[in-house]
C-alpha cells in the first residue's frame, strides 16, 4: 500500500526544524528516518513484505545458574497451548557467621524458610488487632497485618503446596554454569507448606509507649523440622563441619524447594534475600538466676551460594511438542504458527527472503530511495490463543543461524546500537496487549538498511521471550547481549506465522523515502 507522506502531516514546518516524525496507519518511523529529509520534499511509500516466520526449539534448556537468577521462579502451570511448566529451587546454604557461639544449653524452638517472592505493593489489605496480647510477657498491644497478592502469572486464586527436602549432592561453586534440566539427589522433608497466593507483613507495638515488640516483612514462610535443625546445626557448636565455609557446604549440601502440584501459578522472587531462620533459646545467668532467652541464628541462601532453577516441561498432547520434537527448523518455509515461550521455551525465527532484499536493493539502485523505517509485525493467533494470560511484553533478539541451530550471543543486533537503554523497549513493542488480537512491531530499520545499502548478507533473527538487563551502575546502558532475563520470565504466547491464508501473517513493513 503506497501512501504520501504529505498526506499525513505538513512536511514544510517539520523540516524547517531539521527533524521528522512520519505518522503513518501502518507503523510510526523510527528514529533512523530523519536524515533522509534534507530540505528538499519527499515523498514516502509504505510497503509490506510476506516474510518467514519459523519456531525455534531451545531443547526446554536454559542456563538458570546464579550468574543468570538476578530473580528465580517457583511453581507449576498447566495450559492448552504450552502443557506443563514446573520450576523449582535448589541452593546451597551458608552459615552467617563461622564457628558460631549458640550459647549455653542452646535449644530450637522452630526453624522457618522466608522466601521474599515479587508482590504488588499498590493492593495491600489491612487488618488491625487493637486489643492484642503480645504472649511474651502478655504485653497489651496493637497488631497491624498488612495482606499483599503475589504477583503470578497462570490460574488466578491458586493454592500451592511447597516442600523443602535436603540435597544430598555437593552443588559446587557459585560460578558453575547449571542449566535448568539438572537433576540434583535430595532425601529428608525438613517441611512443607500450602501456599495462597499472597504474602503478609505483620507489625505488632506496645500500647504503652507504642514501641516495637515484633516486625516482620511480607514473605512465604515455611516451617521446616526443628529437631533436624537441631542435631545438624546446635549439636555442632565448636565443631569442624562448622568450622569455614568448605566444611560447611559439604556437610549440609543445601535445600531443594519444589511445587507438589502441577498446575496453578509461577511467581518470581528474590533469591539473595531468601534465608533459613532458626529461633533457639539459650540459658542466660544474671544475679544467680539462669533464664531461657529466646534468640535467633540465620543461614543465608543469598549471594556466593551455588542455585539454580530447575524447570520442567510436560508437552505432552499439545500443539508446541511437535516444536519439541522438530529435528530442525522449518527455516526456508516457516511455520504457520509460532510457539514463544520463556524459561526455555521456544523462540521465534525471522528471515527475511533474499528476493525481498533484492527488490529493496533494486529501488535503491535505480530509484535512490532511502529506507526510513523497517518493521517486523508479528500477530497474536486468536484461534488458539485467546484468553487473559498476560503477553509478553518485550523481547531479546540475536542473529540466528538455522543451520547450525546456533545464535549469536556476542554482540547486539545493529538495531540495539541505536536505542539507548531506557528507549530499548521501543525495538520491539506491544500493542493492545491486554486484547485478542494484538501485535507486536520489531524494528529492524539499521539491519535492513545495511544488506539494501551496503549488501550485507541478511542474517535470520530470533526473538526470545525476556529482556536486556540494563547496568545497575549505568541506567543508560545495557550489560551486554547474553544478559537477559529469559531465564526467569514465564509469559507465553502464540503468534501467527508463515501462513497465506491468514491476513495477519508475519509481515515486513517497509516505509521509504525516494527523492
Amino acid at each position: 500500500m503506497i501512501k504520501n507522506i504529505k498526506n499525513c502531516f505538513k512536511t514544510s514546518a517539520l523540516l524547517l526544524a531539521g527533524s521528522f516524525l512520519l505518522w503513518s496507519c501502518e507503523s510510526e518511523a523510527d528514529q533512523l528516518g530523519s536524515q533522509f529529509f534534507d530540505n528538499i520534499a519527499a515523498e514516502g511509500t509504505a510497503k509490506a513484505f510476506d516474510i518467514i516466520a519459523y519456531n525455534v526449539n531451545n531443547q526446554d534448556s536454559i542456563r538458570t545458574d546464579a550468574a543468570k537468577l538476578t530473580s528465580a521462579t517457583l511453581g507449576a502451570f498447566h495450559e492448552s497451548q504450552f502443557g506443563l511448566q514446573k520450576s523449582n529451587f535448589v541452593s546451597q546454604v551458608r552459615l552467617s557467621s563461622y564457628n558460631p557461639d549458640f550459647g549455653t544449653n542452646p535449644v530450637v524452638d522452630s526453624v522457618v524458610l522466608e522466601i521474599n517472592p515479587i508482590y504488588r505493593a499498590d493492593s495491600v489489605t489491612t487488618t488491625t488487632d487493637e486489643n492484642y496480647v503480645y504472649p511474651v510477657g502478655s504485653v497489651e498491644a496493637k497488631k497491624v497485618v498488612s495482606t499483599y497478592p503475589i504477583s503470578r502469572y497462570g490460574k488466578a486464586n491458586a493454592t500451592m503446596t511447597l516442600n523443602v527436602h535436603e540435597v544430598d549432592d555437593f552443588l559446587g561453586s557459585s560460578s558453575d554454569k547449571v542449566y535448568s534440566n539438572q537433576s540434583v539427589n535430595y532425601s529428608t522433608l525438613l517441611g512443607s507448606k500450602a501456599i495462597a497466593p499472597k504474602v503478609s507483613s505483620v507489625k505488632i507495638t506496645k500500647k504503652s509507649d507504642n514501641t516495637d515488640l515484633l516486625s516482620r516483612e511480607a514473605r512465604i514462610r515455611i516451617p521446616l523440622d526443628k529437631d533436624f535443625f537441631q542435631s545438624k546445626l546446635i549439636a555442632k557448636q565448636g565443631q569442624a563441619e562448622l568450622s569455614d565455609v568448605s566444611n560447611f557446604i559439604r556437610y549440609f549440601k543445601g535445600i531443594r524447594v519444589s511445587v507438589q502440584e502441577n498446575d496453578g501459578y509461577l511467581f518470581n522472587f528474590s533469591p539473595n534475600d531468601t534465608q533459613i531462620v532458626v529461633y533457639y533459646k539459650r540459658d542466660v545467668t544474671s544475679n544467680g538466676a539462669t533464664t531461657a532467652e529466646p534468640t535467633s541464628y540465620t543461614l543465608t541462601l543469598g549471594s556466593g551460594n551455588a542455585r539454580f532453577n530447575q524447570i520442567a516441561f510436560d508437552r505432552t498432547g499439545t500443539p508446541s511438542a511437535t516444536i519439541a520434537n522438530q529435528a530442525s527448523p522449518n527455516a526456508q518455509s516457516g511455520d504457520a504458527k509460532i510457539y514463544a515461550q520463556g524459561m526455555g521455551g521456544p523462540s521465534v525465527g525471522i528471515k527475511i527472503p533474499e528476493a525481498t532484499i533484492e527488490e529493496l536493493r533494486t529501488l535503491y539502485k535505480n530509484n535512490k530511495i532511502g529506507i526510513v523505517s523497517a518493521k517486523v509485525r508479528l500477530f497474536t493467533d486468536t484461534s488458539v490463543w485467546n484468553n487473559s494470560y498476560a503477553k509478553p511484553s518485550t523481547f531479546v533478539n540475536y542473529h540466528y543461524d538455522a543451520t547450525t541451530k546456533s545464535k549469536n550471543l556476542s554482540e547486539f543486533l545493529s538495531d540495539v546500537s541505536v536505542f539507548s537503554a531506557i528507549g530499548i523497549a521501543d525495538l520491539i513493542k506491544g500493542y493492545n496487549l491486554t486484547e485478542n488480537p494484538s501485535y507486536y512491531d520489531f524494528t529492524i530499520t539499521q539491519s535492513i538498511k545495511n544488506a539494501v545499502e551496503q549488501s550485507t548478507t541478511m542474517q535470520d533473527i530470533v526473538l526470545e521471550v525476556g529482556a536486556f538487563q540494563v547496568n545497575k551502575n549505568n541506567l543508560s546502558a545495557l550489560i551486554g547481549p547474553a544478559y537477559n532475563t529469559r531465564a526467569y520470565t514465564p509469559n507465553r504466547v502464540v503468534l501467527v506465522g508463515t501462513d497465506a491464508a491468514n491476513e495477519n501473517r508475519a509481515k515486513l513493513n517497509i516505509v521509504y523515502s525516494s527523492k
